[in-house]
């Protein structure tokens, strides 16, 4: 399989609060190998995978055809401080970002904005994941 996911990425899916139906954000997407494993939990739920690199989206787009066709997968080219749901775009349950400096503090002069944007994206019960714990920890929105 192209792109396969590594260990610690797959450690990371499954310390998620995954089940089926739920719509998911991932950011920081990159070639879309854990968008991808998510979007294969989640039963008839949705993924949408966000990245500021064109180049990835685009990687990613051909690496999941199967499951764009599905419709249980989207990518956009979106960085995280721009990001804003499409008009009649449903808000989602749950975002994760794995290395995105925007979250992690590498670049703390975009981070609040960023927190506002996932905000404004996520249902009013919705939780944010980054990397940093063990695996995981929830970043309060």
């Amino acid at each position: 399989m192209a792109n396969a996911l590594s260990a610690r990425l797959l450690a990371i899916v499954e310390a998620l609060p995954l089940r089926p139906g739920l719509r998911v954000i991932e950011i920081g997407c990159g070639p879309g190998a854990m968008a991808r494993e998510i979007a294969s939990r989640i039963g008839d739920g949705t993924v949408l995978a966000i990245d500021r690199s064109a180049n990835a989206i685009a990687q990613a787009e051909v690496s999941a055809r199967a499951e764009i066709a599905s419709g249980r997968l989207a990518f956009r080219h979106s960085a995280v401080e721009d990001f804003v749901l499409e008009p009649g775009e449903a808000r989602y349950d749950l975002a994760v970002a794995i290395r995105v400096g925007a979250l992690d503090g590498r670049h703390p002069e975009i981070g609040d904005k960023a927190r506002t944007r996932i905000a404004a994206a996520l249902t009013p019960n919705g939780c944010l994941f980054i990397d940093g714990g063990d695996p995981l920890r929830e970043v309060p929105l």
